[in-house]
């Protein structure tokens, strides 16, 4: 397997662990976490809560974009030390995103999601 779909592995894992962290701002606010009914406890979450949920949310939002920029280098035989270099960059901004969500660190936050998006232009355009 190569790097870049590693990486797109990471990505998958992303969401998954924001939800645990998710998971204890929810135990924290609420006492306890409520698996019957989860969506009307993240509706309610406040401050760092809330922000983890929409990272949350984010993260499952770029994971399509991403998967599919990554194969459709593949598919077009980008070097895949290029693309293992996009790959890589895209995880790292992803990572740093959700913790300067939670931390409330817009511009930080807003610079991250850029440029993993940037990373997503980047595969497409060495594809194309």
């Amino acid at each position: 397997m190569t790097v870049a779909f590693w990486c797109v592995f990471i990505a998958c894992l992303l969401p998954i662990v924001i939800t645990w962290v998710c998971g204890y701002f929810r135990a924290k606010q609420f006492g306890k976490v409520d698996n019957k009914h989860p969506r009307l406890q993240y509706a309610q979450l406040e401050g760092p809560g809330a922000r983890a949920y929409a990272a949350q949310q984010n993260a499952w939002e770029a994971l399509p974009v991403f998967a599919a920029a990554v194969i459709i280098a593949h598919l077009a035989g980008v070097d895949p030390a290029k693309s293992a270099l996009a790959a890589q960059v895209f995880i790292v901004a992803r990572v740093l995103y959700p913790i300067f969500y939670i931390a409330n660190k817009d511009v930080l936050r807003s610079l991250a999601f850029i440029i993993g998006l940037g990373a997503c232009i980047a595969l497409f355009v060495m594809a194309a």
